[in-house]
């Protein structure tokens, strides 16, 4: 089972533009799933009537989205963590948030809580 919990998901069909990998090959457990993969993906919006309405004209910067995709052994969710003009380097600045606050925790449970609604 794979769930998609992204407003936009048109950005998701050309991938992401970045990864950064947080945990990989895993064996974290929360309840009664076990967490083999937590990444986080940086889209770009290239639709191009919705970029030209999202573009900052006065910076001529890009819309982001950050989304979290977190693998369990019973299924994967990928969802919005993040979105905007988030500057130059919104990956690892994310990363950054992630993993020096309780965030990996928050979004573990975020995910965990995903997957029992969808059953």
């Amino acid at each position: 089972m794979r769930i998609i919990q992204v407003r936009d998901q048109h950005m998701l069909r050309d991938g992401p533009a970045d990864t950064a990998v947080i945990i990989k090959q895993g064996q974290i457990k929360q309840d009664e799933f076990t967490i083999t993969k937590i990444e986080l993906r940086h889209y770009i919006d290239r639709d191009k009537e919705h970029c030209n309405s999202l573009v900052d004209k006065t910076h001529q910067k890009t819309y982001s989205v950050i989304t979290a995709y977190v693998e369990t052994d019973k299924g994967s969710v990928e969802m919005t963590y993040d979105e905007g003009f988030l500057g130059n380097s919104p990956l690892e600045s994310a990363s950054r948030l992630l993993t020096e606050s309780l965030g990996l925790s928050a979004l573990v449970l975020r995910c965990v809580i995903a997957i029992r609604e969808y059953k």
